[in-house]
């Protein structure tokens, strides 16, 4: 009896016998044939108690919803039936420290590097494992879960950590005060950083490292070396963590959160740690180093360091204007009154609104403002500081349950996310089908359910951090005096002008005093110049921080000169200072924008719009306006000025979100790209309306216009051009047209281009559309404008060279009829799934890769097209792959550089290790491109870079500042080489 009660009591603990709540099937067919792949493996290594599951019970139910939601958990569980067992049948809450202790031994064991990976990937593995099943049972709480993966990354890190340490000391290059315990009174120092730091890592996050020495303490052979010696010991620790091998990987690692990035070494001295801190350290970094933490190495040493400077983390008196500079710094998604609308497909459960971001930002802000004060709030938790902040009255206990409730659910979904396929994401699917897929693994009956209650806690999160931040702008301003009354100028407010930013004072004052005045339409009422009064202050402020303020002075005065009226504006950038920042920001940082603007002051009616930062329009929104724009035309000439103006202000509005951060630099390049094929299918069949009114049609003729280049790829910028191949085709001999003077069929599609080509480039009244460039047609410049189907076929067959099959994996047709549309992707699918000699083709694109190179070529980093290691490397590796592999894989075949890579890595024709390299380096290179595009008509020099443009490409890149984006840009480019290098070495 005895013993059967300790075997029920010990199955009572076992992670099967305590599911609370499982992932639901979607196909239930795929799902059993799943769970009978596992159970046969498991019978195949005699794994009795896994093989013998029940197939009708709830733990069966629930391992169908975990290997058919989770191909990374199906293929893990899989390839290990032992490890799926121990996890499975262990004592849920103990096993964690079992395998923790174990890892501790075999590390330490290891009698090399090589054994040491082996020992800390399985490990991470069968964690991993362990928390993700818990996580998906319901077993463990959200609490616990993000608990669970601090504990493993802790004892990964500290694990190689003692190892490094006792190599180095094997080899004579130091002494360790205790063998026993490496790390013990070593005087190296590793502080988590972020999620790791506060004890809240999610499921597939990097860990953010902070790596010091205390040259004091640590028994180096050479002092002289000692920097050396620990910047080798670190770089050893990254190798350990993120490396992949066949079993995989333990930890992405960062290093970039300590200070100064791009000009330290990776460890560096307490010494220099403490100074930088104590003169040069930023406000960003004071709420980075709330949630430091020591995790590794010399525990001691790091607790002392971060009580020395606590005095910088931890101020009694905190200023306003430095409270708004963290806001900025932290980068945040503003919370925009009145535009509540919360989006699900495709929102970032991190960094969107009411997202995750914007609960931690609302406690850390509240921290770094009471803390100094309140030592009782010092935590770094972010859900035990809601409940210190509530227990302090400084917020309501219901606002700390409604956050505390959102964190949990986010999180929850979060680390759903990413147990997919073990990718550090937060970004729900924007496919219905995916989302669908996506909500019944995690526990919902589908999208519906799942869709309301997540807009519900993003709405809650919306609402409380809108509140803390809902203060307008004041009168005054902390750097002078502004007087603006009477004839003459103030003395002391042309020095304030001056300290802004301002070059000609007086012509501000000026300009500020005609609206003062009334001596616009725009401020003719009294109550129209109280609102422009109030927000004066804080307008020439946000000017002051642009690229040029005076231009951007200049280009508001123009701006509101043509309004008809004013308080409707005024009132809402009274109200809305993060619309009064926006505009600034227009006017000074994006020329082309604010020149636009200037002319068209009517387009910003659009951005206050109660939608605008919600959602992009869709192609059938696009359409519609167009249509309506264009059916009032008068004449063809009247409808290439109409259509350039809808143009010119749609891609104004898509700018105007990505300034404001609201669309990413993906969908913004997708946005630029769909309006530009709406306009070019659109114009394209005005010019043959047009033409055919002299010159006739061809009878069963049909042409189609095929966009490559960065249109093709979805990938456009506000700048881009588009680069166009015009193929037609028609029955028998070659075809007259029927009109009044008829042209054989060749002549009449080049004239047909030429028309195109005018109709989107030419400069009207209303300016120009766009650029046009149709070198890449068959033969280039020598070669006719238009090209019939069958020489477009023959040419790419027979004479093509390799760039110009490399320009053709971004064919995509944008207009013409299907029919045609649908040969011509059938002769381009049949030349990219061509077998190609793999040596030829690797010359080839190295061959083109060196003449680039030596043409325009660049050493410098924010050169990000041609510089080595830049876009163009991630694009032509793309371009290789497809080439290389399509004949095997037709499904990596894709005309955007970005679902190029995914579709490569998925079909395993492109490593995970190089993948992680460049998805997130096409992801990084696209987001600053996008604002580089947006705001310069020069080349990026970050040494005269206003405060302003720095912030857009921060918020872009999503780093704390510029220095830090630079080092990432040339981290990314080497890494981006060496595969380069790799996979087209010839």
């Amino acid at each position: 009896m005895a013993k059967t009660a300790e075997k029920t009591r010990k199955a009572e603990k076992t992670l099967l016998s305590r599911l609370s709540e499982s992932p639901n099937v979607v196909d239930k067919t795929d799902a059993a044939a799943f769970l009978d792949d596992l159970l046969a493996a498991a019978k195949a290594e005699k794994c009795r108690k896994l093989a013998k599951i029940d197939r009708k019970g709830a733990p069966a139910d629930f391992l169908k919803g975990v290997l058919e939601g989770s191909p990374w958990l199906r293929g893990l569980l899989e390839a290990d039936p032992a490890m799926a067992e121990r996890v499975l049948f262990a004592d849920t809450d103990s096993y964690l420290a079992v395998l923790g202790a174990a890892a501790r031994s075999e590390v330490r064991a290891a009698e090399d590097r090589a054994a040491a990976m082996v020992a800390l990937r399985r490990y991470k593995n069968e964690a991993a494992a362990l928390v993700a099943l818990a996580d998906l049972g319901g077993v463990w709480s959200v609490d616990r879960v993000i608990a669970a993966m601090t504990e493993i990354a802790d004892t990964a890190v500290s694990s190689a950590v003692d190892w490094l340490l006792a190599a180095a000391a094997e080899k004579g290059d130091l002494a360790l005060a205790d063998k026993a315990e490496p790390s013990r009174d070593s005087g190296y120092i590793l502080l988590a950083m972020g999620k790791h730091g506060a004890a809240e890592l999610n499921f597939s996050s990097d860990i953010d490292l902070i790596v010091l020495y205390d040259p004091a303490r640590a028994h180096a052979a050479d002092p002289e070396e000692v920097e050396a010696l620990f910047v080798r010991i670190t770089r050893d620790l990254v190798k350990l963590m993120q490396e992949f091998t066949a079993d995989g990987y333990v930890f992405r690692t960062d290093l970039r959160l300590r200070p100064d990035p791009g000009a330290t070494p990776i460890a560096i001295s307490l010494e220099a740690a403490l100074e930088y801190y104590e003169s040069m350290g930023q406000n960003w970094e004071r709420a980075a180093l709330i949630k430091a933490r020591p995790c590794a190495g010399d525990i001691a040493a790091g607790e002392a360091f971060l009580r020395e400077i606590s005095p910088f983390v931890w101020r009694k008196y905190m200023d306003f204007a430095a409270l708004a500079d963290v806001h900025a710094m932290k980068r945040q998604i503003h919370a925009h009154k009145g535009h509540s609308a919360v989006a699900v497909r495709g929102h970032n459960l991190k960094l969107g609104r009411g997202g995750i971001r914007e609960i931690e930002f609302f406690v850390q802000t509240q921290q770094l403002v009471i803390g100094g004060r309140h030592p009782e709030l010092r935590t770094r938790r972010t859900l035990d500081a809601l409940d210190l902040l509530a227990e302090g009255g400084w917020i309501k206990p219901k606002v700390r349950d409604d956050l505390a409730d959102a964190y949990r659910f986010l999180r929850r979904l979060e680390h759903r996310l990413q147990i997919v396929a073990d990718e550090q994401t937060q970004t729900m699917p924007a496919d219905a089908d995916d989302l669908e897929r996506f909500a019944r693994f995690a526990a919902f009956k589908g999208e519906a359910e799942m869709a309301n209650a997540l807009t519900a806690e993003l709405r809650t999160v919306q609402r409380h951090y809108a509140n803390l931040f809902e203060d307008a702008p004041t009168l005054s301003t902390d750097t002078g005096n502004l007087v603006f009354t009477g004839d003459e100028d103030d003395p002391e407010t042309l020095e304030t002008l001056l300290r802004m930013g301002f070059t000609n004072p007086k012509e501000v004052t000026a300009a500020v005093r005609a609206w003062h005045f009334g001596r616009i339409a725009a401020s003719r009422s009294a109550r129209a110049r109280e609102r422009l009064t109030e927000i004066t202050p804080a307008l020439l402020e946000a000017l002051g921080t642009t690229a040029n303020p005076d231009s951007a002075l200049l280009a508001f005065d123009q701006f509101v000169s043509r309004l008809p009226a004013g308080m409707q504006l005024f009132s809402l950038l009274w109200s809305n200072p993060h619309l009064l920042h926006l505009l600034a920001e227009i006017l000074g940082t994006a020329p082309r924008l604010a020149d636009l603007l200037s002319r068209r002051p009517r387009v910003f009616a659009a951005v206050l719009e109660p939608d605008f930062f919600d959602a992009l329009p869709s192609r059938e929104m696009l359409e519609t306006r167009l249509e309506a724009t264009l059916a009032e035309a008068a004449s063809y000439e009247d409808a290439l000025d109409r259509a350039r103006i809808f143009g010119q202000e749609q891609s104004f509005l898509i700018g105007v979100r990505v300034l404001s951060g609201t669309v990413s630099a993906a969908d913004a390049g997708g946005a630029f790209a769909r309006l530009a094929e709406l306009l070019v299918d659109r114009l394209h069949h005005l010019a043959a309306e047009e033409l055919a009114r002299t010159n006739g049609r061809i009878k069963k003729g049909a042409v189609a216009v095929v966009a490559m280049g960065k249109l093709g790829g979805a990938e456009m910028t506000a700048t881009s051009d588009l680069d166009l191949i015009l193929l037609y085709d028609y029955r028998g001999e070659e075809p007259t047209s029927d009109g009044r003077r008829p042209l054989p069929a060749s002549q009449y599609y080049i004239r047909l281009t030429q028309r195109l080509v005018a109709a989107l480039s030419a400069p009207t009244g209303e300016g120009t559309l766009y650029e046009v460039d149709m070198r890449l047609r068959p033969s280039g410049r020598s070669g006719p404008l238009a090209v019939h189907i069958d020489g477009f076929a023959s040419y790419q067959t027979d004479e093509a060279w390799t760039w110009e099959h490399m320009a053709l994996t971004r064919a995509r047709v944008i207009s013409g009829p299907d029919k045609l549309a649908r040969r011509i992707g059938d002769v381009v699918g049949k030349v990219l799934t061509a077998k190609r000699g793999m040596k030829d083709l690797r010359a080839d694109i190295v061959d083109m890769r060196d003449r680039i190179q030596k043409e325009k070529g660049s050493d410098d980093a924010w050169e990000i097209k041609t510089v080595r290691g830049g876009l163009i490397d991630v694009e032509f590796i793309a371009q290789f792959l497809q080439l290389a592999y399509g004949h095997k894989h037709p499904e990596i075949l894709s005309q955007n550089t970005a679902a190029a890579l995914a579709a490569a890595r998925q079909a395993g024709v492109l490593k995970k290790g190089d993948a992680a390299v460049l998805e997130p380096a096409c992801q990084l290179y696209h987001a600053v491109t996008q604002i580089l595009r947006l705001c310069l008509t020069g080349p990026f020099d970050p040494a005269q870079t206003p405060r302003g443009l720095s912030r857009l490409l921060c918020n872009a890149a999503d780093v704390p500042d510029l220095s830090r984006l630079e080092a990432d840009l040339r981290d990314t480019q080497a890494k981006v080489k060496a595969v380069f290098d790799k996979l087209l070495a010839v």
